[in-house]
């Protein structure tokens, strides 16, 4: 028996992972240059299921990350360019009267994909962005009272700019709380960004990444992150720190426990990536930033003040005591 008392079974399978795991890193980061850490990050938050949500200014390649990861995936792809005339219809589908058959066909809408890219998510209204949130949770859009379910693996990649207002509609609590992850990706160093001119000199773009792995290959990995063993012990851990910002003065909306749960799968899928059949305190901590912060929401005069919900939970972070692990007799 291992730490987490699994058997070789599990541990067989989290090797696997593991493989599987730097096998895409590397293909993201041959296009992606100069930023593992994000790319880890993110393939962390695809390999949980979880939707990821890449926020930063224009130009640094936010859209690039989404169709390279999409690209990596040997599954169904479609992009949704979010616009403030975009409908709810052309997210979820219509139903579409068939004289021929004389009866209403439903015509699937762009979310009936393995992975949507939703690109600039909050230039469509908050009618249009309302559309995802079924699916994004469900996964299965509802028309005309009738359920249709979307691919699975199912995952929406969104980008948005957080500088650039006009035209823009700030992404509701309940739209932030159904990502997984937040990210970012900041400038590139200059070695990086001589790589990045590089290859746009030479005409490559983010569809000629090879796939590396299948949806089939996918699913496993989702299903071998869910079997990683959180001790009772972690769990309370996390829970003690998601509930904790529910009692800050600086918040108007702390962490819901649906931001409980998305910390405990993203825990479960890096303690995988890194060949543990086991999630450690160090695990949560590593994850804590990208899952909590976007749903941790200030109070307008904490933003004044210039407080971040980052430096928030960092805080939290260094105060929560962390639970003592044993090895399982």
């Amino acid at each position: 028996m291992d730490l987490a008392g699994n058997g070789a079974g599990l541990a067989s399978r989290v090797s696997w992972f593991a493989q599987r795991y730097e096998d895409l890193a590397r293909n993201v980061e041959s296009f992606i240059r100069g930023k593992p850490d994000v790319i880890r990050r993110a393939l962390v938050c695809m390999l949980a299921e979880g939707h990821l949500l890449i926020d930063d200014v224009p130009g640094v390649g936010k859209t690039s990350l989404a169709k390279v990861i999409a690209q990596s995936i040997a599954g169904s792809m479609l992009r949704i360019q979010f616009t403030p005339d975009l409908l709810p219809s052309d997210v979820t589908g219509v139903q579409v009267y068939d004289a021929s058959k004389r009866e209403f066909v439903f015509h699937p809408g762009a979310v009936f994909a393995n992975i949507v890219l939703g690109d600039e998510i909050n230039r469509a209204s908050p009618k249009t962005q309302s559309a995802l949130l079924e699916v994004m949770a469900e996964r299965q859009v509802t028309v005309d009272s009738v359920p249709y379910p979307v691919p699975r693996p199912f995952i929406v990649v969104a980008t948005q700019n957080p500088v650039e207002h006009g035209g823009t509609y700030d992404l509701p609590e309940a739209q932030l709380d159904r990502f997984m992850m937040r990210t970012s990706i900041g400038y590139p160093d200059h070695d990086a960004e001589v790589e990045v001119v590089t290859n746009g000199a030479q005409g490559r773009t983010p569809e000629q990444v090879q796939p590396v792995m299948t949806t089939d290959e996918m699913l496993e990995m989702t299903k071998i992150a869910g079997q990683v063993y959180l001790a009772p012990a972690i769990t309370s851990y996390l829970v003690t720190i998601t509930a904790a910002t529910r009692n800050l003065a600086e918040l108007r909306l702390g962490v819901s426990p649906r931001g409980s749960l998305a910390l405990a799968q993203a825990s479960q899928a890096y303690a995988a990536a890194q060949g543990r059949t086991f999630v450690t305190a160090d695990d949560v901590k590593a994850m804590a930033p990208s899952v909590l912060a976007h749903r941790a929401i200030l109070k307008p005069e904490a933003e004044l003040q210039g407080r971040t919900a980052e430096e928030l939970l960092e805080n939290i972070l260094a105060s929560v005591p962390v639970p003592q692990q044993r090895a399982a007799v």
